[in-house]
């Protein structure tokens, strides 16, 4: 008898997060996208990441900020693979391995393990960096082509944790939570990730965005 395994099945708020789009000109030139355009939801984040948290989902919306920050033009796609990724912290300080994750996701933007090009063209790697002098936030974008930069901080405690996690969260970290309560770490833990995707995704003081002067 062949077993059927059940449907993957993610929150429905992930549908709701806003979306990227982006032109690849690699994605294009291989095939993989027609016109070489791209779009990234949270859930692809999740995927890479392995998990939903508010780091995860403050890294999408950090990208998806710069990304409007440099491109302003709504006529213009974002060039993936054209974007210099500068962290400030090293990548195994704190959450920054996570958000350099999503950032290279979005950007393209990798490590010296990263593609290193066809014929001199569509080169990823040496393009994300940590323990960089980034002066006033968490992560400095910039633009190959014209040398335009931002440096970027996300505002997490713009969206405050329920008053119960940290409750719930201990009962479930301890293995002595009941089903309802572990229910209910799972429901107030992706609920904060909502209200950043969804409630926050219009709120300017989300992600702090300083231009850098060239």
């Amino acid at each position: 008898m062949t077993s059927v395994l059940p449907a993957p099945t993610v929150p429905a708020f992930f549908d709701e997060a806003p979306a990227i789009l982006v032109h690849d000109a690699l994605a294009e030139f291989l095939g993989a996208a027609e016109g070489g355009i791209v779009e990234y939801r949270y859930a692809d984040a999740v995927k890479l990441a392995g998990h939903s948290c508010p780091t995860v989902a403050g890294a999408f919306m950090m990208a998806r900020a710069a990304l409007r920050a440099l491109f302003p033009d709504p006529r213009e796609l974002p060039e993936r693979g054209e974007i210099r990724v500068d962290c400030r912290d090293e990548r195994d300080a704190g959450v920054t391995g996570v958000i350099a994750t999503v950032l290279g996701l979005v950007t393209g933007a990798a490590g010296d393990g990263g593609f290193r090009g066809i014929g001199g063209r569509f080169v990823r790697r040496d393009r994300l960096h940590f323990g960089q002098p980034v002066a006033h936030g968490e992560v400095r974008f910039t633009r190959l082509d014209d040398g335009r930069a931002v440096d970027v901080s996300t505002r997490l405690d713009r969206v405050p944790s329920d008053p119960r996690m940290a409750w719930a969260m201990s009962r479930n970290l301890g293995g002595t939570a009941a089903p309802e309560e572990a229910a209910l770490f799972r429901e107030l833990w992706q609920d904060r990730v909502r209200r950043i995707l969804v409630d926050h995704a219009g709120d300017p003081d989300l992600i702090a965005i300083v231009p850098v002067p060239r």
